[in-house]
């Protein structure tokens, strides 16, 4: 927005596509104004605009405007506490004389977007919960066109191809509020469509997302979405292959599949020598391990590719392979850097935040870094092309 088009809506004092904040000291009620402007009620079709350094009336607050508040309001984009991820900008203004923040929000291309699991909307001047009869409006406004590939709909899928039991019993109360969950008089198919794990028009259908996380079969409609696993008595891939596994299943048996196995292949060597009481060091840290193998499950490319994410045990070192390069704002030169972060299948990473594989996001390499160090095994090396992400991890013993 032009500075002409900022100062016309921060003097509509009854514009709905404005929220004005004297500081950020209720950050919990910016954070609450942005889930509403992304999803747009209304259907303005245009951003909204919260000004951060102004009164009610419009008048200065005479914020002092710092580095630091302006990477936390950045920050709260993907902190994982708005899911799926709003498209805004954060900028440094000065309207009318006045030194401000602006935050710009655009419409969400698929809503409902969900601030702490509840659908914030805007009512005029005023921030409201959404409705059942809202947010049924929110889904419908959801595009065909131009959807990430992991919320596309599967037309030859039916409610049989999902697990129907882990939905409800697993996953909504990992998701939802309890006191949420309590009023939900929604039907089974109209809470899935919320979470965009189906489409219900033209034919009720699995999404690609929903398939991942509660199909039956995935492997059979998703065809790269497994694990391999290889463990080689070696150094080379010649060398003799000691255990060969394909990891299948959905999301959730998958990881949980995985991190079995990481615990049966770390070895764990006991020191009597060196420290006055027996201590016990593992070759490669298992946080480290799970932080960078579900880096690769969440960022790898799903569409276009049948090729697996493939780990590669050898007896001096870990090769995690996942299809697909960097993605978005993510490139060679920041990869890996704090907070740096994109998101191929965003809705697969609200997926895996609403069931603790993902604490906060853009930091698992910067976890999986400090795990590797505290253990005394060297950085993780990363290798980035066009179509593939491969890491390294180099064994402590």
């Amino acid at each position: 927005m032009n500075t002409q088009e900022l100062e016309a809506l921060l003097n509509d004092l009854e514009s709905d596509k404005v929220e004005r904040k004297a500081s950020v000291s209720d950050r919990s009620k910016i954070r609450r104004v942005i889930c509403a402007f992304a999803n747009d009620l209304p259907n303005h079709q245009q951003a909204g605009v919260i000004v951060i350094g102004v009164n009610d009336d419009g008048s200065c607050a005479n914020l002092e405007i710092t580095d630091k508040l302006l990477l936390t309001l950045s920050d709260m984009r993907t902190n994982g506490n708005i899911l799926p991820f709003p498209t805004m900008i954060v900028q440094k203004r000065i309207l009318a004389g006045c030194e401000l923040i602006v935050v710009i929000v655009e419409p969400s291309d698929s809503p409902p977007v969900r601030y702490e699991g509840r659908v914030w909307v805007r009512l005029g001047p005023s921030l409201a919960l959404a409705t059942p009869e809202e947010e049924r409006r929110l889904i419908e406004k959801h595009r065909s066109r131009d959807l990430p590939f992991n919320i596309q709909p599967l037309i030859s899928t039916s409610l049989d191809d999902l697990n129907l039991e882990f939905f409800e019993q697993k996953y909504l109360p990992a998701a939802l509020p309890a006191d949420i969950l309590e009023q939900n008089q929604r039907s089974i198919e109209q809470q899935l469509a919320a979470m965009r794990f189906i489409n219900l028009v033209p034919v009720i259908s699995a999404t690609v997302l929903g398939i991942l996380v509660f199909g039956k079969k995935p492997q059979q409609i998703v065809p790269g979405s497994y694990i391999q696993f290889l463990r080689i008595d070696g150094t080379t891939l010649t060398d003799p292959i000691k255990d060969r596994k394909e990891i299948t299943g959905s999301l959730f048996i998958i990881l949980n599949a995985l991190d079995e196995i990481f615990q049966s292949h770390i070895l764990v060597n006991s020191d009597l020598t060196t420290q006055p009481i027996e201590t016990n060091q593992a070759n490669y840290p298992l946080v480290a391990l799970q932080q960078l193998a579900r880096n690769a499950v969440l960022h790898r490319l799903y569409e276009g590719t049948h090729a697996p994410v493939r780990i590669t045990w050898f007896n001096d070192r870990i090769e995690i392979h996942n299809p697909g390069g960097p993605f978005g704002q993510v490139n060679r030169q920041n990869f890996a850097q704090p907070g740096v972060t994109d998101y191929r299948n965003p809705h697969l990473a609200e997926v895996m935040k609403n069931m603790g594989y993902v604490q906060r996001f853009g930091f698992g390499i910067p976890i999986a870094r400090q795990a590797l160090e505290k253990n005394g095994n060297p950085p993780p090396e990363f290798d980035l092309g066009e179509t593939h992400v491969l890491v390294i991890i180099r064994s402590r013993l």
